[in-house]
């Protein structure tokens, strides 16, 4: 049975700390969610509320997919979060450091769905997902870890604060993506034009498209089946990466192209 009141008390902590742009303590006791249940319900609030000044949920993005990040965070299961319409930009794209408490960027492979992907009956795998995919996208998330001590963040922590998802930043729409094999492809991150890392589409849970059936999957178990239209992130090849203001960031994945922002 979820406690209704303590999961709301969860959310609040983190629409408050939002508002206030203060920066993510190692939480309380009374804020610090016991389970991922716990962890989603305290989310899907949270999402509720930002959703009247951020817009509709127009996708998600998947943390915690590859090696580097789990290594990062040290996290060994994948998180969701919501990406919202007025955070979704498309390259090249000017991000305001100020908007943020302590913005951060990673490298991903990004989706746009063509079709919706409903229950249906058993669980979503590669090959189901891969027919609702349009298209494919070079794809930069900003991330917003409000100065997280990141090896005190928990899975379930990091659910129910939305993954830290700051936005998402779509490079061009590859539609005849099914000639590549995306899980080969390299990708890289460059930030004034020094190399900051790089990774392949196989990081990702071995395939992009894994961690698209898992998440798939996942938003079937929390009744938000995703929907023809949302953008999906697979999760970052690259570790995370803290830009400053005046600097470029831009990601290149092989056969998708570039995606670029520029922060100020």
């Amino acid at each position: 049975m979820v406690d209704q009141a303590r999961i709301t008390r969860i959310a609040e902590f983190f629409d408050k700390l939002a508002a206030t742009r203060g920066n993510l303590p190692p939480l309380a006791p009374d804020v610090m969610p016991n389970t991922l249940d716990e962890a989603y319900a305290a989310q899907e609030i949270l999402q509720e509320r930002w959703a009247k000044t951020r817009g509709p949920v127009v996708g998600y993005k998947i943390a915690i997919t590859t090696k580097v990040m789990q290594e990062l965070m040290g996290i060994h299961e994948p998180v969701p979060g919501a990406i919202f319409e007025r955070f979704l930009h498309k390259s090249p794209a000017t991000i305001r450091c100020r908007d943020y408490v302590n913005v951060a960027v990673e490298c991903e492979i990004g989706m746009t769905l063509g079709a919706d992907l409903p229950d249906r009956g058993r669980p979503h795998d590669r090959d189901s997902v891969a027919a609702a995919v349009a298209s494919c996208h070079p794809a930069i998330e900003i991330i917003e870890d409000q100065n997280a001590e990141y090896r005190k963040v928990t899975a379930a922590g990091l659910a129910a604060n939305n993954a830290w998802n700051g936005g998402a930043i779509l490079g061009p729409a590859v539609t005849d993506w099914r000639r590549l094999d995306l899980a080969s492809l390299g990708g890289s991150m460059t930030i004034e034009g020094v190399e900051q890392g790089r990774g392949f589409g196989a990081d990702v849970l071995g395939h992009p498209l894994n961690a698209l059936a898992w998440l798939a999957n996942n938003r079937i178990a929390r009744g938000r089946p995703l929907r023809k239209g949302m953008a999906v992130l697979t999760g970052s090849i690259v570790s995370t990466k803290w830009p400053k203001a005046g600097e470029t960031v831009r990601v290149a994945i092989e056969g998708l192209g570039e995606a670029s922002a520029r922060f100020v």
